[in-house]
């Protein structure tokens, strides 16, 4: 081909007349151009995706046949023998190839600051026989004009209208949206945000292969969920029946650092609402509560941006030299400066550089052959997005591989079978999440476009295949995990339910599964609805609407079996003072109740749980049965104080009686004193009788202080007093060491009252106590700390010492350097230990004689 001069521009001249048909999303832009191009003889058309390249491809292949089409992307080649369309990535378009018609997409990636220099080159030098055709946004006419000669112009209105609707919720956005944000991290949290909320959500990334992003794209386009979330991959032309966009962010991270999206870029992505004639609108989620500046919505619906003002540039005038000349003639300065910017030292550039810097590698890249190799190599892609340094050690590999000296072959070597094998064996796993199988779908791209280069690898058909049976594989596993992850099948059905309108079948299962619309959506649990879906929208209050109908009968019948059930199925747990119903044998309990404040210690009130589906009426009998049931368990367990408050006492006995019940079995003397004092001899052995033993300082009742007792008035005396959990000390222990966050009352209300820095049971302290005080008094110069005072109360040799301290008693070491204890004298006048219930005062005494008289 000849060479027309324009400028100081070397351009390849047009056979034929040069296009640019310019507008915004949804004009129609590419169906004309691949009308066009079905029209000629032959023809070649270049996008900016593989994804879209793809999804063209299959197009056109349904209109012209498997043997007239051929796909040629970087890691994908399907070639018949005598092709008369070729559809391509634009960096892949093979521009040596004479066809009657040529076409590139969004041209105006010209000034993409990664791959313009690419679309600059292809609109520069790429040209059809008759007719060549040019597609983007108005924004690169300028440029356009400037660059191509006898260009013509011709603009496409939008099909719709496209105008902006605000903010949103997530989960308030209208059906067939789709939400857009610029990372993977960011597509799953929103993913996972609508599966929760909505049922579920298609997935699109640009790291998707097209077999898995298709299979996405289906379940959207079926109906299967309403939402899509993608990154700006859906602004490139992918077709689908979208009614609104919502972005969820407006920064991305350009290759270098984040930037805002320019506002032809949201133009872009927000185009993609609204399929032909159908109106679309655009917007943002709660991430973006302030929505979007007024100027930047006029323009989008106005389709108003300023001009593009130049494009990216690189040489495509290569000589291969050496690596050195191949670097400065990439370096070489734009011939129109004014509107051309060399572009950035791109992944290729600076793999060259590199590798040239290696010695190995720069005595083998010697000649032009080898330093064309090495530009080759050097253009791998990198798919994986790994650190450049991963990369290019693996791109010197390979170079080292194809450069080795192979005598059978002068013009070098192959990639030897066995590295190859095991790079693409290990790759071809489909265990793990979707991270994992990203990144060896990734990974499997690189030996894909490897395998397209037969002069690199031998049998790269039999590669060919296998790399494409991988990334198939690990594309139908990355489809299922997506689908597990972020689509929720059953809500989804049941949201294309609602939205058909009319009332909503519903039904619950004899295992207490409830159903809507034949779906099923939670389980009733004793009186409690549980449902396994959002019921905090829209959608879910409908579901549950149409759950109550189908509960009402329900729980009428579970209410009067629990009236009519047995105590032993109404189960109380002490802990937490949860009450739970045991419907069957085979049911879980479940919750229904719990114990509240109540009057009195002995009589807690009743919360019913779970009340939202019981009316008044049903609410009440369950409160009372629940009554019943706990007074049943406080008279099992605190069976001796319930028998002393219905004992026949009068007077003074039945003012301790009351004492006694409202302290849960023990209390202190000093303040029943005016009623000790006043207590005959009668009404003294009628509490007796009743089990209350007078101790040296407290009255008690020492058979509550059993585990079962004990656990009822730690349980009676937390619920009263509204405190959480409480440490009960273990079955048949002595004492306890004090937990310093526990009241003293609490260790008081179960029968361990404190001392220093342990608990003590009462009747053992009691015990203690007038053993410690008969000691003192037999010992006019105090009593020594004997080994078996320890074991009395339960402590270490250690600890008895400080116990005796809390009690009140001082300690003074005598001449012979002996330590003696003593009761201080004045315990006797102010009455601290009283006199000790006689043995004969007792019923176990009483017991005994009637013993010894038989």
């Amino acid at each position: 081909m000849g060479f027309l001069s324009i400028g100081c521009l070397d351009m390849t001249e047009a056979q034929g007349r040069v296009v640019a048909v310019l507008g915004p999303t949804n004009t129609g832009k590419t169906w004309l151009a691949i009308e066009r191009m079905l029209g000629h003889r032959s023809g070649m058309i270049g996008f900016p995706l593989r994804l879209l390249a793809r999804e063209n491809y299959d197009r056109i292949v349904s209109q012209r046949g498997l043997g007239a089409v051929a796909l040629i992307t970087g890691e994908e080649i399907i070639a018949p023998p005598a092709p008369q369309y070729f559809v391509c990535t634009v960096e892949a378009m093979p521009v040596d190839r004479a066809v009657a018609f040529l076409a590139v997409d969004e041209i105006q990636l010209c000034a993409d600051p990664e791959r313009g220099h690419v679309f600059t080159d292809r609109l520069l030098h790429a040209r059809g026989l008759d007719e060549t055709m040019f597609l983007g946004a108005e924004t690169i006419r300028p440029l356009i004009h400037a660059l191509v000669p006898r260009v013509s112009f011709v603009s496409r209105p939008r099909f719709s209208q496209l105008s902006y609707a605000g903010y949103k919720k997530l989960t308030r956005l209208p059906p067939r949206s789709a939400v857009v944000a610029f990372s993977a991290t960011e597509v799953y949290e929103l993913a996972e945000t609508l599966r929760r909320q909505r049922g579920g959500t298609a997935v699109v990334l640009g790291a998707l292969s097209p077999r898995t992003r298709n299979a996405q794209v289906v379940l959207y386009q079926a109906g299967e969920v309403d939402y899509l979330v993608a990154t700006d991959a859906i602004g490139m032309g992918l077709n689908m029946d979208v009614d609104h966009v919502a972005f969820a962010r407006l920064t991305k991270f350009d290759g270098r650092a984040p930037r805002r999206l320019r506002a032809p870029e949201v133009a872009q992505i927000a185009g993609r609402a609204g399929r032909h004639r159908s109106d679309g609108t655009f917007g943002t989620t709660e991430e973006l509560k302030d929505g979007l500046e007024p100027e930047l919505t006029d323009a989008v619906e106005n389709h108003v941006f300023p001009p593009l003002k130049a494009v990216m540039w690189r040489n495509h005038d290569l000589r291969f030299d050496s690596p050195g000349v191949l670097l400065q003639a990439l370096d070489k300065r734009p011939p129109r400066p004014d509107i051309m910017f060399r572009a950035r030292d791109s992944d290729d550039y600076l793999a060259l550089e590199t590798l040239a810097r290696d010695p190995e590698i720069g005595a083998r890249a010697r000649g032009i052959d080898a330093v064309r190799l090495l530009w080759e190599v050097c253009r791998i892609p990198d798919f994986r997005k790994v650190l450049s340094d991963a990369h290019t050690r693996l791109l010197g590999q390979i170079y080292m591989h194809l450069t080795a000296h192979d005598p059978r072959r002068s013009s070098g070597g192959r990639l030897p079978v066995d590295w190859v094998s095991e790079q693409v064996t290990r790759l071809d796993r489909v265990e793990g999440d979707i991270d994992a199988l990203v990144a060896r779908l990734a990974h499997i791209r690189t030996w894909t476009y490897i395998s397209h280069h037969p002069r690199w690898i031998n049998d790269a058909a039999h590669w060919q295949e296998r790399t494409r049976s991988i990334e198939d594989k690990l594309s139908d596993a990355l489809h299922e995990r997506l689908i597990q992850r972020f689509i929720d099948r059953r809500s989804a059905s049941l949201a294309r339910s609602l939205r058909s309108g009319g009332a909503l079948l519903a039904a619950v299962r004899a295992n207490g599964e409830v159903l809507v619309e034949g779906q099923p959506i939670g389980e009733i649990s004793g009186l409690r609805f549980v449902p396994d879906c959002v019921t905090d929208n829209q959608d879910g209050r409908s579901l549950m609407s149409a759950a109550r109908r189908a509960l009402s009968d329900e729980i009428a019948r579970r209410v009067h079996r629990l009236e009519e059930d047995v105590d032993d199925n109404i189960l109380l747990t002490p802990e937490t003072a949860l009450v739970s119903w045991r419907e069957n044998e085979r049911a879980d309990p479940a919750p229904i109740g719990r114990l509240t404040t109540g009057p009195r210690l002995m009589s807690p009130c009743v919360s019913v749980l779970y009340d939202d589906l019981l009316d008044s009426a049903q609410c009440e009998r369950v409160r009372k049965r629940i009554e019943r049931r706990i007074q049943s368990w406080i008279a099992d367990r605190l069976a001796p104080l319930i028998r002393l408050q219905d004992a026949p006492l009068t007077g003074a006995a039945r003012g301790l009686a009351f004492q006694l019940a409202e302290g849960l079995g023990s209390m202190m003397r000093r303040p029943a004193e005016t009623l000790l004092e006043t207590l005959d001899k009668e009404q003294r052995k009628a509490l007796q009788r009743c089990g209350v033993v007078f101790g040296a300082k407290r009255l008690f009742l020492p058979i509550l202080v059993k585990p079962r007792a004990v656990e009822a008035r730690g349980l009676l005396w937390r619920v009263h007093f509204g405190q959480g959990i409480l440490p009960l000390p273990p079955p048949g222990r002595s004492s306890v060491v004090r937990d310093a966050e526990t009241p003293e009352a609490y260790y008081e209300a179960i029968g361990y009252p404190v001392i220093g820095m342990r608990a003590a049971r009462v009747d053992l302290l009691d015990r203690f106590e007038r053993e410690l005080y008969k000691r003192s008094r037999a010992h006019a110069e105090g009593f020594v700390v004997e080994s078996d005072l320890a074991p009395m109360i339960g402590c270490t040799a250690e600890e008895a010492p400080k116990i005796i301290i809390a009690l009140g008693y001082k300690a003074k070491t005598g001449d012979d350097g002996i330590q003696r204890w003593k009761a201080p004298d004045k315990w006797k006048k102010q009455g601290k230990i009283l006199r000790p219930q006689t043995v004969s005062d007792t019923p176990f005494a009483i017991l005994q004689t009637m013993n010894k008289a038989k």
